[in-house]
């Protein structure tokens, strides 16, 4: 009895030391009786997980003569907020009403109504990188998203890799005890891990976040989205017409909520919500499309919506009196037309294009309201900190310089789409059969009042977003504005400052590097509203762009090339020595509007030294201004240097990274399949869809091969006869008419080894598949290579014995792989 006792007293003990150990940001709180079931605790935080606590119990002989101790259930200091971390894609400063755009955004005029708006905002001017940033609170070099996970290189900076030694806001909060979830959009998993085989490590799961319901990579449909529910992919838009994922989304978001708060309702949560709007392809629903066309507020076109965005903005007061509006490019590569010189028929198309597109950002915003209209339902509103960026970046020019009913269109190479084919799809444009982008021109009018776009991250077209902040128990300046200069690194820690827990210094034994960014909560206060910024210095770089501040000046390089000017023959200047530099006095030039450089050659200096300086701490070297190169970095892949694969039975769901490859080059595919009585019919194999791809089937028995170009034209070869019940051999052979990109090709479909169909044709697809479709074998899961042959999922009624996909050596020359590359880059950012 004595020696229990001592136990006893030991381990009471040694929960009273891992109680005391390190230094939190606020004292140790326990609550209920320790040892009782309803005994919580906070944790110290420097270590991640908190060592366990020894059993405080006593144990003998018998169970009536011991007594029990639970360890007391993990939970967050007292007043931690939930919080509610919100963020669109490819959006502007000009997009949103409340920073000044004609678009509807009412949600977000509600959060800054009800708390704070910033004027000073930054990303990365891309998404991967933005979102990597965002949810580390370190830069993105940092933690290797230099650039977007289609593009890593085997540089620490670049590879895509998020390091144990720097874990997200996810796992912080999870291990602090609160619930953690993801929605939307995961650009931050590295392409080569996107398959079933993982590892999970990369994925949202092992990021911290408990629940996951999204989509992989950078861009997905709406429709038919490459979706999943932590590490399993889900089709839940079948025998739903109508379904689209901005609003299931939603749903799934708020039913999470309301299943919290039935099993926990006092535990806080941290969601993360990235929608897809309004990223490529835009797909708001018809009636969005019909309500922002109604309200016809891009009739006038680009040029005088950017006067427009500008005095609404300084009617709101979120730009200064004294900004100036940026000039039009109206030179060099960055040279886009002005509205008046277009015909007719140009305008009415690019008004459909702006019309979708705001229609898609409006459609986004108010499904966001849907979800912060739960939270105040459930009576959390009052105590959740809600942050919400409009845009990870500025809004994208991929678009190419004309719009495009097909993004794939412009990623394997069109920077023009011809005006009829594009018209052919004006009534449904945005709807089902599209995947449309718009014309460079409204992005530029979008990220008023500054230069350039998305992927420019030295001017502030690239990297200013609007934010909003609401905590309705702390933030008491409602409506208030905030100009000090911040960065998406800084909202880390302000979660971590807003519910009193410290940044962990060990996380599974690993030590861990320091958070880089600095909190906003002393803008909260309405004292603080004309504070200097804590955020003294600052670095950007993308693509050899670059830019640095601090303490009010900025100096950035002029963009060698347009992101949406082909780089085939130009030759770009010397990362280090061959950019021209800029130099902007912040505090008197809000916009970018004056180059000082030529005056203060003393301070251009000063900062060019600094940029060094935090290129070197942060990973950012080497520099790299190259784009296609970098796509054809050789990188992990479970598939790499093989030729031959051979798949049983039913599969589907190989994502793009992993599937064979067939894009210049030649390919056979063998189909070893038995036909019952009565008859087959279905799918064989394809990869691709709406947008491009190809498909081997049965219809009513006879074999088909369909090779959809871009969706303007459908090759098609047929055998003649249906196939008898029994054991057949289908085979597709396509001989590839290189070397070049695009080239034509002679394709032979046989039936047990007779040939049943030969057609040569002129051209096949260039460089990139679409990245939401999937390679699948015996069932076709998302849209249909030819719809005017069948529907998903149109599953094979026979047996697959076997299926064999050979294929032989990529016919490029070396100046196509550059072509190959630069529409990767387009189709992958």
């Amino acid at each position: 009895m004595m020696i229990s006792r001592i136990m006893m007293l030991a381990g009471l003990a040694f929960l009273a030391a891992v109680m005391a150990a390190g230094t939190p940001a606020m004292a140790q709180q326990t609550t209920g009786t320790p040892g009782s079931p309803s005994a919580t605790t906070t944790i110290p935080g420097n270590q991640l997980p908190a060592p366990p606590p020894k059993f405080s119990g006593v144990i003998n002989e018998s169970a009536t003569q011991s007594k029990p101790y639970w360890p007391p259930r993990l939970v967050p200091p007292k007043g931690a907020p939930n919080v509610l971390l919100i963020m669109t894609d490819d959006q502007g400063y000009g997009v949103s009403s409340t920073f000044g755009g004609v678009i509807p955004t009412p949600t977000l005029d509600r959060i800054a109504a009800n708390g704070l708006r910033y004027t000073q905002m930054h990303s990365t001017a891309l998404c991967s990188p933005t979102r990597a940033a965002l949810i580390t609170g370190r830069n993105h070099h940092s933690v290797g998203f230099g650039v977007i996970t289609e593009m890593a290189t085997g540089f620490p900076g670049y590879d895509t890799v998020m390091t144990p030694d720097k874990v997200s806001i996810g796992r912080i909060l999870s291990d602090n005890g609160y619930a953690t979830s993801w929605f939307g959009k995961n650009h931050n998993t590295p392409g080569f891990q996107v398959s079933t085989a993982g590892p999970f490590d990369q994925w949202p799961s092992g990021m911290g976040f408990q629940y996951f319901y999204g989509f992989m990579g950078g861009e997905t449909s709406q429709w038919t989205p490459f979706l999943f529910q932590d590490h399993t992919q889900i089709f839940p838009w079948i025998g739903k017409p109508g379904w689209n994922l901005t609003t299931a989304m939603a749903d799934e978001a708020i039913h999470y909520l309301r299943e919290l708060n039935a099993a926990a309702p006092d535990q806080p949560f941290f969601l993360y919500y990235v929608p897809g709007g309004t990223h490529s392809p835009h797909h708001p629903t018809k009636e969005w499309i019909d309500k922002i066309s109604a309200m016809h507020l891009f009739d006038k076109g680009w040029n005088d919506l950017r006067e427009q965005i500008f005095a609404n903005q300084k009617r709101l007061g979120v730009i200064p009196a004294n900004a100036q509006l940026t000039p039009w490019p109206d030179e060099g590569s960055a040279r886009l037309p002005r509205w008046d010189t277009l015909s007719a028929e140009e305008k009415k198309l690019y008004i459909k294009q702006a019309d979708v597109f705001g229609a898609y950002a409006a459609y986004t915003d108010h499904e966001i309201g849907r979800v912060i209209d739960e939270v105040e339902k459930l009576g959390k509103l009052d105590n959740t900190l809600i942050i919400y960026l409009c845009g990870d970046n500025g809004t994208s020019p991929e678009g190419t310089l004309t719009g495009t009913f097909n993004v794939y269109a412009g990623y394997n190479g069109m920077t023009e789409v011809p005006l009829d084919i594009n018209m052919a799809h004006y009534d449904g444009w945005g709807l089902p059969g599209t995947d449309p982008h718009m014309a460079v021109g409204w992005a530029w009018a979008f990220d008023t009042p500054f230069k350039w776009t998305k992927q420019v991250a030295s001017h502030f077209g690239g990297t200013r977003q609007g934010m909003a902040i609401s905590w309705p128990a702390r933030i008491k300046d409602k409506g208030g504005i905030r100009t000090q200069f911040h960065h998406v690194i800084d909202i880390v820690p302000t979660i971590l400052e807003a519910a009193k827990i410290k940044a962990p210094e060990v996380v599974d034994g690993i030590k861990q590097a320091p958070i880089e960014g600095v909190s906003t909560m002393y803008t909260f206060d309405q004292a603080n509203a004309n504070a200097p910024s804590r955020r003294t210095t600052q670095y950007f770089e993308m693509l050899g762009n670059r830019g640095i501040y601090h303490d009010g000046w900025y100096a950035n390089t002029t963009p060698a090339i347009a992101p949406y000017a082909s780089q085939l023959g130009v030759k770009l200047p010397d990362v280090l020595t061959g950019y021209k530099w800029e130099l902007y006095n912040l505090n008197e030039d809000y916009s970018q509007y004056n180059d000082l450089a030529a005056k203060r050659p003393d301070k251009l200096a000063e900062l060019q030294k600094i940029f060094m300086q935090e290129a070197g701490k942060h990973q950012v070297f080497p520099l790299d201004n190259s784009t296609f190169q970098r796509f054809l970095t050789a990188r992990p892949s479970g598939t790499a240097g093989r030729n031959e694969f051979t798949f049983t039975g039913e599969i589907s769901g190989i994502s793009p990274g992993t599937a064979p490859p067939f894009m210049g080059r030649s390919f056979s595919i063998t189909a070893e399949i038995e036909v019952p009585q009565g008859g087959a019919e279905g799918m064989l194999v394809t990869q691709g869809g709406e947008p491009n791809g190809y498909g081997l089937y049965l219809l009513q028995g006879k074999p088909v091969f369909t090779y959809n170009l871009l969706g303007m034209e459908r090759f098609r070869w047929e055998g003649g006869q249906a196939l008898t019940p029994g054991k057949h051999t289908v085979v597709f052979d396509f001989k590839y008419e290189g070397p070049g990109f695009a080239k034509g090709g002679t394709g032979v479909l046989k039936v047990d080894g007779a040939e049943v169909a030969t057609r040569t044709i002129p051209r096949t697809i260039a460089f990139t598949m679409t990245l939401d479709e999937t390679f699948d074998v015996g069932v076709d899961t998302r849209t249909s290579v030819n719809d005017a042959d069948y529907s998903p999922p149109f599953r094979f009624t026979g047996k697959i014995e076997q299926l064999i996909f050979k294929h032989g050596p990529e016919q490029f020359t070396a100046l196509d792989r550059q072509k190959a590359a630069e529409a990767r880059t387009r189709a992958n950012d």
